[in-house]
């Protein structure tokens, strides 16, 4: 049995990736740095995920820590800490993609191991055996495609910029539906591409539907890639601030544009299919993909008996609440789990222990230590944590 204050709260010191996408403004602002950054900064990730794992004080990265003591920081029946939260910072759309389910990541993960491809190399597709659902809560308005559209909802958005093109691929799609029209995509000649997404880009601009806008936007960094075609197939969303929208795995998928905070089960199996320039697998993305049509749920919090706003999401690996403090809040069961400041100030205490967060600072809070956790302030923040560790 571990005691000490050592176990009650964490300081964590966060990395950034910076990815082309990123921007060079949103998490240095909110972090009180100055900007615009030198380069792009894309997300800041909160978490245990090997390829860049918070740090605790003292110079242990927490998944190190993890290893060495699963017990106390995690609890029973955990060998990993199944969740990271994120920062994003969508300043470009990112690619197209997909994630696979529990058992398509356990299949393909065992192939590429099988076919000896490298986990570090880019044209590994799965780095683990893990699904990937996700949930992102809209900072600002922040723009998303998830799930394909009705097929005759789609025709009707690429018939309406009148080009020969997009009107061939409009019959493909009611005749065969969007998995059909995806796969007209994927074979549509070299030599032709640009001249296809010219007519999205020319008429989109100020076509009829906010759909047209952002396939134009995307077709200005990405003129040959049939991909920016493709986003007429998928529903956008334009998520307020203090929305979430939910995306499970085999839903493809790509955000846009805006800053959201993100949570996600701790995994990096991605299958792309366009608007990239990292690894594309059209097939694989194809094979993992649910055509089914969609109408996504923009989600809206529930009161938890906490004090706790919950984001409600059918994800075995993590929950999202948001923190709101006035009045306290207190958890009875905390850990493990992160927190992050978003706005002003948070108090978090616990076993006697303070800690105060300002925005883009972050606390991990082991499964072992003494009583509730205690969150004061003006502040707003985010606890992600395991379902089954409040219940």
């Amino acid at each position: 049995m571990h005691t000490g204050t050592q176990l009650q709260l964490h300081r964590l010191d966060n990395p950034i990736r910076d990815y082309a996408w990123g921007s060079r403004t949103a998490i240095a602002g909110l972090q009180g740095r100055p900007s615009p950054t030198a380069g792009p900064e894309a997300e800041l990730w909160i978490g245990a995920h090997p390829a860049a794992p918070s740090r605790l004080a003292g110079g242990t990265d927490l998944l190190t820590a993890i290893e060495a003591d699963r017990a106390g920081l995690l609890g029973p029946g955990h060998d990993r800490l199944p969740f990271l939260l994120k920062i994003l910072a969508v300043a470009e759309p990112l690619s197209i993609q997909v994630h696979p389910d529990s058992e398509q990541a356990r299949r393909g993960f065992a192939r590429e191991e099988a076919l000896g491809i490298p986990l570090d190399s880019p044209a590994r597709n799965y780095r683990d055996d893990w699904p990937k659902p996700e949930l992102v809560y809209a900072v600002t308005a922040f723009e998303a495609l998830s799930g394909f559209r009705a097929p005759e909802t789609a025709a009707r958005l690429l018939r309406a910029l009148n080009g020969p093109r997009l009107r061939r691929l409009a019959d493909v799609l009611e005749e065969g539906g969007p998995e059909a029209a995806l796969g007209a995509l994927n074979a549509w000649p070299a030599a032709d591409r640009s001249a296809l997404v010219a007519e999205v880009r020319d008429a989109g601009a100020t076509g009829p539907d906010p759909a047209h806008r952002a396939a134009a936007m995307i077709a200005v960094d990405h003129p040959d890639d049939p991909g920016v075609v493709a986003s007429l197939l998928f529903n956008l969303s334009v998520l307020q601030p203090g929305q979430a929208l939910y995306t499970p795995p085999r839903t493809v998928h790509a955000y846009l544009r805006g800053t959201a905070v993100e949570i996600m089960a701790s995994s990096d199996n991605v299958l792309r299919g366009g608007l990239t320039g990292k690894h594309i697998d059209r097939a694989e993305l194809a094979a993992v993909a649910d055509f089914t049509p969609t109408r996504p749920e923009v989600l809206e919090p529930s009161t938890l008996p906490t004090g706790e706003e919950l984001y409600p999401a059918p994800a075995a690996q993590f929950q999202l609440t948001r923190l709101r403090p006035r009045p306290p809040i207190s958890i009875p069961v905390p850990g493990p789990s992160t927190i992050l400041c978003l706005e002003n100030t948070l108090s978090v205490t616990r076993g006697g222990i303070t800690e105060l967060l300002a925005p883009g600072e972050a606390l991990f809070v082991p499964y072992e230590g003494a009583g509730p956790l205690v969150i004061e302030g003006d502040g707003i923040g985010f606890r992600a944590s395991i379902p089954e560790a409040d219940r």
